[in-house]
């Protein structure tokens, strides 16, 4: 049955659509909000006792939900009833395995011809995070590769406002390695990773082994790649709490940003500026590992077209990230139907599949009041963490009911430890790939609410954008760059002030 069929079924209107591609209306802060605002979100000096509501991350939105391998499937805890089948009909879109076009139905057909994963929640396992394969029995389906080349031509770049884009996509493979393709099409290639330990020596005699990845690209199924072909591993972030990340005011964010780094203190922020197809304007670049996303719905149109081949009214090209140079890739019959828009992921879908991510619910913390955890939190402040994992921020103020109504993201007081901007984190951590105006040492913080739950919703505790990291003590000692500072006064520090600073980051 059509989408659109469906919901009428079910007694649910379009009333998302009309909204959802356009810039949500807010509502002005008073004056004294304003002072009251800025008061709660300045950093606390009291380590004795939890601040006020910070058993709650995620605001009113916050999930109290049985923690186990659903803990971030939960939609949002101040979510009006009415809007519930919204979340749960975008929920079973997030997960839908789609075919090859043509199929016996519309509604799932299109897929590929070249892609990484045939739903959204292959990518992003019960919610969580991605993981780099661990064997040749394992899948590397919750990870991809990224592509480019450098830029030598000036005039491939000429005309671009402020922005210097020092890369293009690679010219036969495009923008990521796609390693799965439809019947009678040859998948881009395989790649497998290797690692070399490094040993890394602690205060009190302790040590720590990192491992850095190396990557090989095999059985290209397009002939060669560049000669210079530059690669990035990417590792599906977890999904909760981006509703209310695209909820915190853009100029607060920008107002943190000092990428001369005027104050002196090391850290050197900047906002990546990247045009919204939703909002129709340069926007703050929040999602993604480099910030390459400005909203919930531009980063989910993205990856129906780079991960899965889908078109939607964003990407409306049936081949998805099919190259010039792949001609029978681009001929593929593909999906797009006039009951879907002409696309594949029409309107609706888009939205509801928006409206579910938007919804995914973080869950409370965790001990917040035990001695261990606030001397850990103490440990993250003192050493500088906080600089760039801001604890704290209130959202906008939308409007509550009608078409534009955002309800569950309106007026709340979160603590994602983000400012989402971007961070030079050192050669350790750089990929050696631009993208966009962001380096190849610049990566946005990304929030770090929920990383305690890693384990228990995914299985696995590997972290950073590629996944190197084992355990959350080497994902901070892979910081460099404007955090080498905080990660060397973290190896100076004493043996338990380590094991608090850690059990902080899993409390949260």
């Amino acid at each position: 049955m059509a989408l659109k069929v469906l919901m009428a079924a079910l007694g649910v209107g379009m009333t998302l659509t009309a909204a959802a591609r356009s810039e949500p209306p807010t509502l002005p802060r008073t004056k004294a909000e304003q002072q009251r605002i800025e008061k709660t979100v300045a950093a606390t000096r009291d380590f004795s006792q939890p601040e006020r509501f910070e058993e709650r991350p995620g605001g009113a939105a916050t999930s109290f939900k049985k923690l186990n391998k659903n803990a971030f499937s939960q939609p949002s805890a101040n979510m009006p009833f009415e809007r519930e089948l919204l979340f749960k009909v975008g929920n079973g879109l997030f997960k839908k395995l789609w075919v090859a076009a043509p199929s016996s139905t519309i509604a799932s057909d299109g897929l590929g011809p070249l892609y990484n994963a045939r739903s959204c929640q292959r990518c992003h396992l019960k919610d969580g995070r991605g993981h780099p394969p661990q064997g040749p029995e394992d899948t590397a389906v919750s990870m991809l590769l990224k592509l480019s080349v450098p830029v030598e031509d000036a005039d491939l770049v000429a005309g671009m406002a402020d922005h210097v884009f020092e890369t293009a996509p690679e010219p036969t493979y495009g923008e990521q390695l796609q390693d799965f393709a439809v019947l009678g099409h040859p998948a881009e290639g395989r790649w497998t990773v290797a690692y070399d330990e490094i040993l890394v020596e602690l205060s009190e005699g302790e040590t720590a082994s990192l491992r850095r990845p190396r990557y090989e690209i095999n059985g290209l199924g397009y002939g060669p790649a560049a000669p210079v072909t530059l690669v990035s591993p990417r590792v599906a972030p977890p999904m909760i709490g981006l509703g209310l990340l695209e909820a915190i005011p853009e100029q607060d964010l920008i107002a943190r940003a000092d990428p001369l780094d005027a104050d002196g203190d090391g850290i050197s922020g900047r906002a990546r500026m990247v045009l919204s197809p939703e909002l129709k304007r340069e926007a703050l670049g929040r999602f993604s590992w480099k910030g390459s996303a400005s909203t919930v719905m531009d980063q989910s149109a993205a990856a129906f077209s780079g991960d899965m081949g889908l078109s939607t009214p964003f990407h409306p090209q049936g081949w998805g990230e099919c190259s010039p140079a792949q001609p029978a890739c681009r001929a593929a019959m593909d999906g797009g139907s006039p009951e879907h828009d002409g696309v594949e992921v029409g309107e609706e879908a888009l939205d509801l599949v928006t409206f579910y991510a938007r919804n995914l619910a973080v869950p409370a913390r965790r001990d917040v009041g035990e001695a261990e955890v606030l001397r850990g939190k103490q440990v993250f402040y003192q050493t500088g963490c906080a600089a760039c994992h801001t604890p704290k921020h209130v959202t906008n103020r939308f409007p509550i009911e009608g078409e534009a109504a955002r309800p569950e993201q309106s007026f709340q007081l979160i603590w994602p430890y983000t400012d989402l901007l971007l961070h030079d984190m050192g050669a350790g951590l750089a990929d050696g790939r631009p993208e966009g105006d962001a380096s190849g040492r610049e990566w946005r913080t990304p929030p770090l609410w929920g990383i305690g739950l890693t384990e228990t919703v995914n299985g696995h505790s590997f972290f950073l954008h590629d996944g190197r990291a084992r355990n959350l003590l080497e994902a901070v000692l892979w910081h460099g760059g404007e955090a080498q500072t905080a990660r060397d006064r973290i190896v100076a520090a004493p043996k338990a002030d380590r094991a608090a600073l850690i059990r902080f980051l899993e409390s949260l």
